[in-house]
């Protein structure tokens, strides 16, 4: 394994709301993942891999620069990521790649009813689509479906339930296109210099809506019940009960107290649906690939921004929760020749983390702003899989719903701990004797110690990551 190869395609599949749990290779069974899995037979896993924030536009801040939320600034869904920060695609055009999009950026608002707000991406091909519905006119999606002589409305008048509908068929679906427009990139690059493309789909974000023939693939009672136990909000924070009881009063959320268990087994069974049909379109851009003759001078990656709770804990969709299914995600790394085949890296490791991974991996100078720390010599072989970091760190500011919430979660190989802020109560779990979360030790005297020497892991961590910029030129 060469620690310093040539400078490799690189093929960032990134999808929205996606578990770890949620991909055959890595151990669901129910699930029909293979194009997915070939990456996990043919590249390494990162088994421990864990979000910066469980909100969408922090955690895509975090990952795209290499630093965290509260150093970008970039701490909210609506905020706008500062002109000054550095993404890794702009770090890539400017050392002479061809950079494109498909599907979502998200890194600032986009309630205007026009394109988010753009800073310099380094992107050079936009194609720009935030979700799938038709409400902002520059939605790149929308104006393919009308270049096919359809409509949103049109395809989208399937059956529902309260929870589940029957979507636009697969044809027609925003993750089609960003396939599409995926391959179309790869296909125009084909010996024309390095690329880096970014396929950033929607799904399976809610709501959940798969094609109706992916939904009829899966029998919902053959899907397993969310982990819950009765009584176990008791004494966790009151936003969890809060989004256990109620409803936000808008399209696509959930009344979870009044759902059946067939109710809570037709999402599982959707939520799978959707991530097939990711599945299957992955399958065609590796194609695409292949037929290119690119395969192996391009790294691929597939990630998701962050997870989703799935009736976890009497909770679905996110929020400032900390659980695993909602910061745990899958990271899976592909390069034939370069990066070890079927290993599975059972290390700490935090999206921060990808994009000095990224540029080690392409030969390129890491930037001192960068605060993660490369992988690649876990995934190379030059250095041990299961050792890179002691603990990982994540941050929830007001970012989403149940405003005036301020959470830090740092989670060791046996012990996590989550700290809301100006809240007497918090959460800390025995993972070794715990792995599901539903025993709170935040009060119980017995962990008093536990507590404060994890209390005293995170905040040093809330200090160490503070944005090592601008440099000191001198004593005073």
């Amino acid at each position: 394994m060469n620690s310093a190869p040539e400078r490799p395609n690189i093929l960032w599949l990134c999808t929205d709301q996606q578990r770890y749990d949620t991909i055959a290779a890595l151990g669901n069974g129910l699930i029909r993942t293979p194009s997915i899995d070939s990456l996990a037979r043919d590249g390494t896993a990162l088994t421990k891999a864990y979000v910066q924030s469980p909100i969408c536009a922090p955690s895509r801040a975090s990952f795209l620069t290499g630093r965290y939320p509260r150093t970008t600034r970039c701490r909210q869904n609506g905020q706008a990521i500062p002109a000054e920060e550095i993404l890794i695609s702009k770090i890539f055009r400017d050392s002479g790649y061809t950079c494109g999009l498909a599907g979502k950026l998200h890194l600032a608002s986009c309630s205007d009813g026009r394109v988010e707000q753009r800073i310099d991406d380094g992107y050079d091909v936009f194609h720009w689509s935030h979700h799938p519905q038709p409400d902002w006119p520059e939605n790149a999606y929308t104006q393919w479906l009308g270049s096919k002589g359809k409509t949103w409305d049109e395809l989208y008048d399937g059956p529902s339930t309260p929870f589940v509908k029957h979507g636009i068929p697969a044809e027609y679906h925003q993750t089609t296109w960003c396939a599409e427009m995926c391959c179309d990139f790869i296909r125009e690059r084909a010996g024309s210099g390095p690329w880096f493309f970014s396929f950033n789909c929607f799904d399976p974000h809610h709501p959940f809506d798969p094609p109706a023939d992916y939904l009829s693939r899966y029998d919902p009672a053959d899907m397993p019940l969310p982990n819950y136990r009765e009584g176990e909000l008791e004494n966790k924070p009151p936003y969890q009960k809060l989004d256990h009881e109620w409803a936000h009063n808008e399209p696509g959320y959930f009344h979870v107290a009044g759902m059946s268990e067939d109710d809570q087994r037709q999402v599982t069974a959707a939520y799978y649906a959707m991530i097939e049909l990711i599945d299957d379109q992955v399958g065609r851009i590796l194609a695409t690939l292949e037929e290119t003759g690119q395969g192996d001078n391009t790294l691929v990656i597939f990630m998701s921004d962050h997870g989703e709770m799935l009736g976890d804990h009497g909770i679905y969709l996110k929020g400032p929760h900390f659980y695993e299914g909602v910061v745990h995600v899958p990271v899976l790394l592909r390069w034939p020749g370069k990066i070890r085949a079927g290993e599975r890296a059972d290390a700490l490791v935090e999206l921060v983390d990808l994009a000095p991974t990224l540029l080690e991996a392409a030969g390129l100078d890491i930037p001192e702003r960068m605060q993660g720390r490369s992988f690649y010599p876990l995934c190379s072989g030059e250095a041990g899989a299961s050792s890179h970091r002691d603990s990982v760190y994540s941050e929830y500011y007001n970012a989403w719903t149940h405003k005036h919430s301020y959470g830090t979660m740092l989670r060791t190989e046996q012990e996590k701990i989550i700290i809301y802020h100006g809240d007497e109560i918090g959460e800390l779990y025995d993972l070794d004797e715990d792995p599901g979360e539903f025993t709170n030790l935040w009060d119980e005297p017995a962990h008093k110690e536990r507590k404060l020497r994890l209390l005293k892991q995170a905040f040093d961590r809330s200090v160490l990551t503070m944005d090592p910029t601008p440099p000191r030129l001198g004593a005073f």
